[in-house]
C-alpha cells in the first residue's frame, strides 16, 4: 500500500486547453478519495496522470514520497478499473483475471490461488468458466475489479466504473466497492461525475471545477463528505454538493438596531440575521444567501417568509420536492464574481423539500419559512463562504 501526493500538478494540451492547474493534495495510505466535478474539470486527466498515461507539464506525483512523475505506467504498481470494464470477450472470467499475472510469468499454481481467492471475495467462483458476454453488468464490473485485485497493487485508480450500470445496480455496487475497499485497505483514487456517488463512497471528496487559465486551480475543496455539505468553501462547492442543489438568493445586509437584517433583492422579503462578527462587516453590502431544500419548513401563513404558487411538485414517497419562483435575480454559481448580476432582471426558481402530507395542489400557494441558523452566506465578488 502507499500514499499518493499530487504536488502542484498541471496539464495543458497541445491546443492550449488547460485541463489541470495547480492541484495539490495527498491520498493517505489506505484512504478512499473521490474526485468529483462537472465535465471538463480535469478529474479523468488527473487519474490518467496518476497512471502514467498522460505526462505532467508541471508539478510532481509522489508515491510514498518517491517521485514517479516520469516513471513508466507498468512500473508504478497501480491497477486501473475502467468505465467500460475492458474485458477480453473471447476469454473466460478466469482467463481475464489471470491474464496480467501470466504476462508477468508468474507460476501457474500462484496464479490459480490469487484468482480463486479474488473470485471468492467477489462472489465470482461459479462464473469463472463463463465469458463476459454471459454475465450481467454488475458481474462484469466485479470481474474488472478482480483483475485489479489479483495484482495486489499499491493503489487502485477507478474511472467512473459504475456509470454503465442501471440505477438499482449502481446503488448495490457502490456498497460492494466500499466494503471491498475496507476489506483490502488499498489506497484508492476514484473518479465520478455523480456527487451522490462521491458522498456515499469517499473517505474524503475532492471537488473540482474547470479552469480558464494556468493561474487558477481546479481543486475547490477536499474534505469529508459531511464537512463539504456543512461547510462548503465557496458557492461552487455549495451548489455542487447536495441533492437537490442548494438554492441561492441575492440579499442586502442592513443594520437594524444592534443587529442585521437581510433583504432579498427584488422582493419585499427580509429576515433577521443571526449574530456574527464576520457578517457584521458586510452591513450595507450585498451577499449571496444559500438555502438547502431541506432547510425550508412548512408554516402558518402569518409566519411565512415565502408564500408563492407551486407550479410543480415531485412526490418521492418519503419526501416531496416543490418548486416555486421569486422575483429576484438568479445566481450563477460559476460566475459569482460578477457584481453586475445584482442588476439583472428575472426570476429565481427555488426548490424545497417538504413532508408528503403538506404537498399543495398545482399552483396553490405554500407558506414556507427557513431555519435561519442553518443558512449559508457567500461573498458575491469572490464566491467565498462567509463564516466565523
Amino acid at each position: 500500500m502507499a500514499s499518493m501526493t499530487f504536488d502542484g500538478i498541471g496539464k495543458t494540451f497541445s491546443d492550449g486547453t488547460v485541463a489541470v492547474a495547480n492541484v495539490s493534495f495527498t491520498v493517505a495510505d489506505g484512504e478512499f478519495v473521490v474526485l468529483v466535478g462537472p465535465s471538463g474539470c480535469g478529474k479523468s486527466t488527473l487519474l490518467r496522470m496518476a497512471a502514467g498515461l498522460e505526462l505532467l507539464n508541471s508539478g510532481r506525483l509522489l508515491m510514498d514520497d518517491h517521485d514517479v512523475s516520469n516513471t513508466e505506467p507498468q512500473d508504478r504498481d497501480i491497477a486501473m478499473v475502467f468505465q467500460n470494464y475492458a474485458l477480453y470477450p473471447h476469454m473466460t472470467v478466469y482467463e481475464n483475471m489471470a491474464f496480467g499475472l501470466q504476462q508477468r510469468k508468474m507460476p501457474k499454481d500462484k496464479i490459480e490461488k490469487l484468482v480463486r481467492d479474488a473470485a471468492e471475495m467477489l462472489d465470482l467462483t461459479k462464473y469463472l468458466h463463463r465469458k463476459p458476454g454471459a454475465l450481467s453488468g454488475g458481474q462484469r464490473q466485479r470481474v474488472a475489479m478482480g483483475r485489479a485485485i489479483v495484482r495486489h497493487p499499491m493503489a487502485f485508480l477507478m474511472d467512473e466504473p459504475l456509470s454503465n450500470l442501471d440505477a438499482k445496480l449502481r446503488v448495490q455496487m457502490r456498497a460492494e466497492l466500499k466494503l471491498l475497499n475496507q476489506r483490502l485497505g488499498v489506497t484508492t483514487l476514484y473518479v465520478t461525475h455523480d456527487q451522490v456517488e462521491a458522498m456515499t463512497m469517499g473517505d474524503r471528496v475532492a471537488v473540482l471545477k474547470p479552469v480558464g487559465n494556468a493561474g487558477e486551480s481546479n481543486l475547490q475543496q477536499i474534505d469529508t463528505p459531511q464537512r463539504l455539505y456543512d461547510r462548503p468553501a465557496n458557492i461552487f462547492v455549495a451548489g455542487f454538493i447536495g441533492s437537490p442543489a442548494m438554492n441561492f438568493v441575492r440579499a442586502e445586509l442592513r443594520a437594524e438596531g444592534a443587529g442585521l437584517r437581510a433583504a432579498i433583492a427584488g422582493t419585499g422579503i427580509s429576515f433577521p440575521v443571526p449574530a456574527s462578527a464576520v457578517l457584521s462587516a458586510y452591513a450595507g453590502r450585498q451577499v449571496v444567501v444559500g438555502i438547502r431544500p431541506e432547510m425550508f419548513l412548512v408554516c402558518p401563513e402569518a409566519e411565512a417568509l415565502f408564500n408563492e404558487p407551486v407550479p410543480v411538485a415531485e412526490a418521492l414517497g418519503a419526501d416531496t420536492y416543490v418548486f416555486f419562483d421569486i422575483a429576484s435575480p438568479p445566481v450563477d454559481v460559476n460566475d459569482a464574481e460578477e457584481p453586475e448580476e445584482f442588476k439583472r432582471k428575472g426570476t429565481n426558481r427555488l426548490v424545497a423539500r417538504i413532508p408528503p402530507a403538506a404537498t399543495p395542489a398545482p399552483n396553490q400557494r405554500l407558506p414556507l419559512t427557513v431555519d435561519l441558523q442553518k443558512l449559508h452566506w457567500f461573498d458575491p465578488l469572490t464566491g467565498t463562504a462567509i463564516r466565523d
